[in-house]
């Protein structure tokens, strides 16, 4: 979330709402939100406790601190700024700031019933705000009506053509309607701006993955890279442009760097379908070697992660095929067909 892009808009806010008890709290929450603006997190929560200590019933101490808590990006402090956000409601529903933000929050934890309720009395109090409308219209798609979400993020473009994240939500919108032309149009126009995600990048770089377009692919895998260098997810786009064009060396070198030795990762499914995904991309690398041992092991620590993958047997079936060695085959085919014949 882009907290400093919101800043001045805070700010108007927290002047025009302010009414702490004498000059020198509004003069605190003034610096607490330019703190805000600046990205001086620990400044602003400094300020904003000042102003809470003197006025509890603050409202735009309440969002303020709220929003410094969002910012600091930290799963630990997401209920601390829920309770924030939510106290500043209490005081003032019309802090249109704080219920947008409240909404992402939901987003961000799955709550999308509980965040559509707020984007949508933010837009009974000020209708056709875009960025409302448009995170409202993510939400609809997450709720499983993609139809809704275009017409919403189409209302969000036409109010502020600028709203990159509607471009991205439109072309997610697309994805789940398989109009997969109009998904890549989207995905173009949101990766030229310069608010630019290494989640829009991913996005582009899956499109161009799918159409066999790996020069494209590598060149906004880079990009994604530049902005988060730490990012496994960019690197096996990245392994995979380079094992589209049998660059299998340049491959294992990108998937060495996506997760490197030491660095510890949760043990969620995120992670595990991640490392399968890895582990494959390093199979498909050693295969287009020769190396076919090399290519068995790494599709078999793939199965570890993801065992219900039929196209990992079908690999191992096709490798120990090769290396002679019949009833190893036989066994990954047999488990291959039963997997597809599974009810999903």
């Amino acid at each position: 979330m882009r907290i400093a892009k919101f800043a001045a808009v805070v700010l108007a806010a927290v002047m025009a709402s302010a009414q702490p008890p004498g000059a020198s709290l509004e003069a605190r929450l003034s610096a607490a939100a330019g703190h805000l603006q600046q990205g001086r997190l620990q400044q602003a929560i400094k300020e904003c406790k000042g102003v809470l200590a003197a006025d509890p019933r603050s409202a735009p101490a309440h969002m303020l601190l709220g929003l410094a808590y969002v910012g600091q990006g930290s799963t630990a402090m997401i209920a601390d700024a829920k309770a924030e956000l939510r106290q500043a409601l209490d005081l003032d529903p019309s802090l249109l700031m704080a219920r947008f933000y409240l909404a992402r929050l939901y987003v961000d934890q799955g709550l999308n019933e509980k965040a559509q309720e707020q984007l949508e009395l933010g837009l009974k109090q000020s209708p056709g705000l875009p960025n409302f409308l448009s995170l409202l219209g993510e939400v609809r798609r997450e709720l499983g009506d993609p139809r809704a979400s275009v017409e919403l993020n189409r209302k969000a473009l036409a109010a502020d053509a600028s709203m990159i994240t509607a471009n991205y939500y439109l072309a997610l919108a697309y994805m789940d309607l398989k109009q997969e032309d109009a998904a890549m149009a989207e995905f173009e126009k949101a990766v030229r701006s310069p608010h630019v995600t290494l989640e829009m990048y991913n996005a582009l770089a899956s499109m161009y993955l799918k159409k066999r377009n790996f020069a494209a692919a590598e060149d906004i895998s880079r990009k994604a890279l530049a902005l988060d260098p730490s990012r496994p997810d960019a690197y096996l786009n990245l392994a995979r442009a380079f094992n589209g064009r049998q660059a299998s060396d340049r491959a294992l070198e990108a998937l060495r760097a996506a997760l490197p030795p030491g660095k510890d990762f949760p043990a969620t499914e995120y992670y595990q379908g991640l490392r399968a995904d890895l582990a494959t991309e390093r199979g498909a690398a050693y295969a287009d070697k020769k190396l076919f041992p090399q290519a068995i092991a790494e599709y078999t620590r793939a199965l570890e992660f993801a065992p219900q993958r039929a196209a990992l047997h079908r690999r191992l079936a096709e490798l120990h095929r090769r290396t002679g060695n019949a009833a190893a085959a036989d066994l990954h085919t047999k488990q291959a067909n039963t997997l597809e014949q599974s009810p999903k």
